[in-house]
C-alpha cells in the first residue's frame, strides 16, 4: 500500500506540469498586454542631455605619410547639471490586467563651460554650425514642445540627432556658439514633460551632476548602474537623490564622435507592481510534492491506525483535489490579491478533502484532526512563499519538525498487519 501511495504521488506530479505551463501562458499573456499598452503610450525612457555637438575637422596619416582631413564631430557635455523631477504613476486596466504607466515633469539646469583639450585644434572647430541636443528613448513620450534656454536665447528642439553615441532617438536645434562665451560659461534651463512605462532612467552626462526624483508610488525599484546616494520610501511614496563627479563617470568634458564608452551607466527607478501573482503561484507549485506527499502520508497513518483502509482510487481523488488547488489559486489571483486568492483556494480544498475523509472514516475527531493538520500545512507553505532569503532555512526546519511528528505518531502502528511476533521458545519447539 505504501508503494502504491508513493507511485500515486509521482503520478500526480504530472498534472502539475500542465499547471506550470498554464501559469507561464497567463504570465506571457500579461506581458503581451503590458507591451501593447506601453507601445501605444510610450516605452521606458532614458533621458540624456542636454549636450553640444560641434563639427570638427580632424586629420590622420595615410599609408604614404600624408595628412588626410577627416570630418567628424565633438561632443561637449555640461560642466554642471541639476535635474529635479516628479513621477506621476497611472494604472490603466486592460481586460483583467493592470498596466503601470507614468508621467514625469523634469526641471533641468546647468552650465556649459570648458577649456578645449590640448589635442583639439581649435582652428578646425565649426562653432557656427553646432547643435544643441537632447536624447531620449521614445518620441511618443513627449507631451509638449521642448525648448532650451541657453544664455539669453531660447532654442526650440526638433526631431533628429547629428550623432548616435547616446542613442538614435532625440531632438536637437542648430546653434551658433561663441568660444569666448563658452569659456566663461553659458547657463541653460529647460522643462521636460514626458510619458513612459515601467522605468525612468538617466545618463549623468556632465562633469558634476545631481538628480533628485520623487513620486507618490510606494514600491520603487532603484536600478541601473548606480544606486541613489540618499533615498526614502514609505506608504506615501519615495524620494531619491544621485550625485556624480567626473572621477566616477566614463565621460570626458569633450569627446570625439564614436569614442563614447559603450557602457553609458544608465541609472534610475522602475515602478514595480506590488503583487506578482504569477511568480507567487509558480513558487507554490514547486511545493506540490510536499502538499501531495504529506497529505498522502497523513491519510496512510490515519487508515493504518484505524484499520479502515482507503482505496487507491480514493487517494487519486484526494490528489486531484490538491492539484486543482493550483488552478483555483491561479484563476482567483487574476481578480483579487494573491493573499485572498490563496486563502479562498486553500479553504475550499481543505473543506473538500476533510468532508470527503469524514464520509469514509465516519469519525468527527479524525475529521477535526485532519482539518487542523491540513490547515497548518497550507499555512506553512504560505509562509514559505512569502519568504525569500530565509525560505530554505525555514522550510528545512519545518520539514524536519513535520517528519519528527510523523515518526512519533506512527511509532505504535503495526506495519506487519495481523502478523504477531513469535517467541524464540516456540521456534525451538516447532523445530
Amino acid at each position: 500500500k505504501g508503494l502504491i501511495a508513493g507511485g500515486l504521488i509521482l503520478l500526480l506530479l504530472i498534472p502539475t506540469i500542465f499547471i506550470v505551463a498554464l501559469i507561464e501562458e497567463r504570465e506571457q499573456r500579461q506581458k503581451e498586454i503590458v507591451k501593447e499598452v506601453s507601445t501605444k503610450w510610450a516605452a521606458a525612457q532614458t533621458v540624456t542631455g542636454p549636450f553640444l555637438v560641434v563639427p570638427y575637422t580632424d586629420s590622420y596619416l595615410n599609408s604614404n605619410g600624408n595628412s588626410i582631413p577627416l570630418k567628424t564631430s565633438l561632443i561637449v557635455v555640461a560642466n554642471d547639471l541639476a535635474v529635479k523631477g516628479e513621477l506621476f504613476p497611472e494604472e490603466r486596466k486592460r481586460s483583467i490586467y493592470k498596466v503601470l504607466l507614468y508621467k514625469t515633469d523634469l526641471q533641468i539646469s546647468g552650465t556649459f563651460k570648458l577649456a578645449w583639450p590640448s589635442d583639439i585644434d581649435t582652428s578646425q572647430l565649426d562653432l557656427k554650425h553646432a547643435k544643441l541636443c537632447f536624447a531620449l528613448n521614445d518620441y511618443k513620450g513627449i507631451q509638449e514642445d521642448m525648448a532650451i534656454k541657453l544664455g539669453n536665447d531660447t532654442y526650440k528642439l526638433s526631431a533628429g540627432l547629428p550623432v548616435d553615441d547616446f542613442g538614435k532617438i532625440g531632438l536637437s536645434a542648430p546653434i551658433s556658439l561663441d568660444d569666448n562665451l563658452l569659456g566663461r560659461g553659458m547657463p541653460f534651463t529647460m522643462f521636460v514633460r514626458l510619458k513612459g512605462s515601467e522605468r525612468l532612467h538617466f545618463t549623468a552626462l556632465a562633469v558634476t551632476s545631481s538628480f533628485a526624483i520623487r513620486s507618490s508610488w510606494a514600491n520603487p525599484s532603484f536600478d541601473g548602474e548606480m544606486l541613489p546616494n540618499e533615498r526614502t520610501t514609505s506608504d506615501s511614496g519615495f524620494t531619491s537623490q544621485w550625485k556624480f563627479n567626473q572621477a566616477n563617470l566614463p565621460f570626458a568634458p569633450v569627446m570625439k564622435h564614436g569614442t563614447v564608452a559603450q557602457n553609458k551607466m544608465p541609472f534610475g527607478v522602475s515602478l514595480v507592481q506590488p503583487a506578482d501573482q504569477y511568480s507567487k503561484t509558480m513558487r507554490s507549485v514547486k511545493y506540490a510534492i510536499l502538499f501531495i506527499g504529506l497529505t498522502f502520508a497523513l491519510f496512510f497513518i490515519i487508515e493504518s491506525m484505524q484499520r479502515n483502509p482507503l482505496h487507491p482510487v480514493q487517494y487519486v481523488l484526494v490528489g486531484l483535489a490538491l492539484v486543482i488547488f493550483y488552478a483555483l489559486l491561479l484563476s482567483l489571483s487574476e481578480y483579487i490579491t494573491f493573499n485572498y486568492a490563496y486563502a479562498l483556494s486553500a479553504l475550499a480544498t481543505v473543506l473538500l478533502i476533510v468532508l470527503y475523509a469524514h464520509g469514509h472514516f465516519k469519525n468527527i475527531k479524525t475529521s477535526l484532526l485532519l482539518l487542523i493538520l491540513l490547515a497548518a500545512l497550507y499555512s506553512f507553505i504560505f509562509v514559505l512563499i512569502g519568504l525569500e532569503d530565509t525560505a530554505l532555512l525555514v522550510g528545512s526546519i519545518g520539514l524536519f519538525i513535520i517528519l519528527a511528528l510523523v515518526m512519533y505518531s506512527s511509532r505504535k502502528i503495526n506495519w506487519y498487519g495481523t502478523l504477531t511476533p513469535v517467541s524464540s521458545s516456540t521456534n525451538i519447539i516447532n523445530e
